[in-house]
């Protein structure tokens, strides 16, 4: 008579992507492993010899992934949490096979978006990603896999978002390079040569843009940057387009007019360092670059780009202001435009391995991320960003 008045709790599955499996192409691979209940050690050795797998002749790439979650037991037990691991692996001693830029480029077919009216530029910003430098986050390989990631949660959005046009800022950094303040240190920190730098983050943005441009036409943006200028012993030489950024833009350009993708490409003036976009051609939607070097710290781009409209220098009538640099995400909302609504400043997170010389001098550690956000046709935009 009493069996009634309690109803059973509902039964709790894994997460989705969380059931045990195994992937693996001959280099390396994915696991997932069986949760298991509680505090109980996860056998990671013991469930890849099951599956055929010597550990001792693998490397465990990046930081294991966890998810945890409560499966319900009979009255009157309390539900338990149960934990499931997942984790990516190279064989040790792994050929690198970097990818080789025209190679990619023969492979690319062109293509034309499916036309939307929308309203909505997506702004996607590209930033700091240092190829080359390896730190605590890992070397190539952790960075190849996380750009791929990130480019599967970047496409996810641009389905989400439908925008009618792509705005892709390569706000800088693009490359580690060897010449920069501690260039003795780069010597050690480094695993690619300056021309492989140069290959691997160019065919990296290329993979990318060559995705993005099945759904919307591009405009591709870059500008000079501190990693990517031309020096010697440190010293900048030539004028501020003399960049490996500036010169990656120009490489893509060539690429994508050779292959007919839909892409159009802007850099500043030659002895600039910042450039803007009027996104609708309207006035409404002004978006300004520039990498963020030109101030000591984070907090110095709000002054630099105040400074910046005595001079009429470019990024003075820009309505959004988005830079890089400082390897984490801030949204200022700062002055007015001429409409009387406010200005933002957007600073991108960073996309590099990480930087083990801030972590131990602050004790912080931002984390790496594609940061984005929307513009829509005479809509203000209010400073809603998502970091993928």
């Amino acid at each position: 008579m009493l069996e009634n008045l309690v109803t059973p709790a509902p039964k709790v599955q894994a997460p989705e992507g969380w059931n045990p499996s195994v992937v693996f192409d001959g280099e390396g691979g994915e696991a997932t492993l069986p949760a298991v209940e509680g505090d109980n050690p996860v056998d990671i050795d013991g469930f890849l010899r099951d599956a055929g797998i010597n550990p001792d002749e693998i490397d465990i790439v990046g930081e294991p992934r966890i998810s945890r979650w409560q499966v319900a037991r009979p009255f009157p037990l309390e539900p338990a949490w149960h934990t499931a691991v997942r984790i990516r692996w190279r064989r040790k001693n792994a050929a690198l096979d970097l990818p080789l830029l025209y190679a990619l480029a023969k492979k690319t077919k062109s293509v034309t978006p499916k036309p939307v009216v929308s309203g909505k530029a997506l702004v996607v910003l590209w930033s700091d990603l240092q190829v080359g430098k390896v730190d605590h986050r890992g070397g190539t390989e952790a960075m190849f896999m996380r750009i791929a990631e990130t480019q599967v949660r970047l496409i996810n959005k641009v389905k989400e978002t439908k925008p009618e046009r792509i705005i892709f800022c390569d706000v800088g950094d693009t490359i580690e390079n060897f010449g920069n303040v501690a260039d003795l240190h780069q010597l050690a920190t480094n695993s690619m040569s300056l021309m492989q730098q140069v290959d691997v983050s160019t065919a990296m943005a290329w993979e990318t843009l060559k995705q993005l441009a099945k759904y919307a036409p591009i405009t591709y943006l870059s500008v000079g940057s501190n990693h990517c200028q031309f020096r010697v012993n440190k010293q900048k030489v030539g004028t501020p387009t003399d960049d490996w950024g500036i010169h990656i833009g120009r490489t893509l350009a060539r690429l994508s007019k050779e292959v007919g993708l839909d892409i159009t490409f802007h850099e500043p003036s030659t002895h600039d360092e910042s450039l803007a976009l009027d996104v609708f051609g309207d006035s409404y939607h002004v978006l300004g670059m520039v990498h963020g070097h030109q101030a000591n710290r984070p907090e110095g781009i709000p002054d630099w780009w105040r400074k910046q409209s005595f001079g009429k220098q470019p990024v003075t009538a820009s309505t959004v202001l988005v830079s890089g640099h400082f390897h984490h995400l801030r949204v200022q909302e700062l002055g007015s435009t001429s409409r009387g609504t406010s200005r933002f400043w957007v600073q991108a997170a960073t996309l590099d391995n990480g930087s083990n010389w801030w972590r131990l001098n602050s004790g912080e550690d931002s984390q790496p991320g594609l940061v984005c956000f929307a513009l829509e046709k005479e809509k203000d935009f209010t400073g809603t960003v998502w970091k993928l």
